[in-house]
């Protein structure tokens, strides 16, 4: 009869408290212990908190503004559970999330087992932002290994006394605290199992200006992960990449084409030969890497077709391009970055 503490932090997320909480009461494991904390709420949430405290499995911490993750270490420290789960207020866990955690926990050839991520399924509206969240998160945990590197932050747990024995989570950084926790547990040697049958459901993620703060935000945080943990294969990056170099990669081949265009006209006589001649060395070489992009492009899920897609693609890829320009300033002015 494993002990597990589940964390949930809330800020300003008055009509999302009840449906998350009622999703954690009911898991099918026992015994269980909910840490619900409000991170200086000020819609109301701090009442509704209040309300939940009333009950049976649940602990309420309330504090000031400081962020996501000084309220998922102030839950750690007062957890008294053998594991520690994470999950976000605007999740739905799956009943027997906690209980298909446990069974996949267990350590295999000698590894040692420091942490068990699910799977998080992202609901679609009628729009066009959270049917590409939707998308884009259900190709990445398509083909994620057993053994990973993420122990994603709306659907994870980890062994207490092992993160606490690595400091756990660093309350000046506001940001990709999940990240930066499994790098941490990964270089002390752990192990960090993903298992498709814990299932979290988000409720869908709407809005392009929301979407593209949490996409600079996280790009940000990315630049202080790499620099942090040098060396270290991520398995969790999905499309992103291909958005990242949208903006350069298509201007470079647009230089080519107006390259190419500029040759053919300074023939005289336009025919089959000055097609062919217009097409030099340099035109070839600035169009090859737009074209290997293009072809991995095709092959996504990302939207292609209609304009509204292809513009949040482009401002998508403004947002990341934002975020790691921040993220080396941080570097740079020696601070942490919010």
């Amino acid at each position: 009869m494993t002990l597990v503490s589940v964390a949930v932090c809330v800020r300003n997320g008055l009509d999302w408290i009840d449906g998350c909480m009622e999703s954690l009461v009911s898991q099918s494991h026992s015994p269980l212990e909910i840490i619900l904390v409000d991170d200086g709420s000020t819609d109301g949430s701090t009442d509704k908190v209040n309300e939940w405290a009333s009950h049976e499995l649940v602990t309420a911490i309330t504090q000031d503004p400081i962020g996501l993750s000084a309220g998922r270490m102030a839950a750690l420290e007062s957890a008294k559970g053998e594991w520690f789960a994470i999950t976000d207020i605007d999740v739905r866990p799956e009943k027997d999330w906690i209980e298909r955690m446990l069974e996949a926990a267990p350590s295999q050839s000698g590894e040692q087992v420091v942490a068990v991520t699910g799977r998080t399924i992202f609901g679609q509206a009628d729009d066009v932002i959270s049917r590409i969240r939707s998308i884009e998160i259900e190709s990445k945990y398509r083909s994620r290994p057993r053994r990973t590197k993420l122990a994603n932050g709306p659907c994870s747990m980890f062994k207490r006394e092992v993160l606490l024995s690595l400091g756990g989570f660093d309350p000046s950084w506001y940001h990709a605290e999940d990240m930066e926790v499994s790098l941490k547990l990964v270089q002390d040697g752990g192990t960090i199992v993903y298992t498709p049958n814990a299932v979290v459901n988000h409720i869908p993620e709407t809005g392009l200006r929301r979407f593209l703060q949490k996409r600079k935000r996280d790009a940000r945080a990315h630049v202080r992960i790499h620099r942090r943990y040098k060396g270290v294969k991520h398995d969790f990056i999905g499309s992103s990449w291909i958005v990242l170099w949208m903006i350069p990669l298509v201007a470079l081949g647009s230089f080519g084409i107006a390259l190419y265009v500029h040759n053919l006209l300074n023939f005289e006589k336009l025919d089959l030969e000055s097609f062919y001649l217009a097409l030099t060395k340099e035109v070839i070489l600035i169009c090859i890497l737009p074209l290997f992009w293009l072809s991995a492009y095709l092959r996504s899920n990302l939207p292609k077709r209609r304009l509204k897609g292809i513009f949040i693609l482009i401002t998508w890829s403004i947002a990341l391009w934002q975020g790691i320009l921040l993220g080396y300033l941080d570097a740079l002015l020696r601070r942490n970055g919010h």
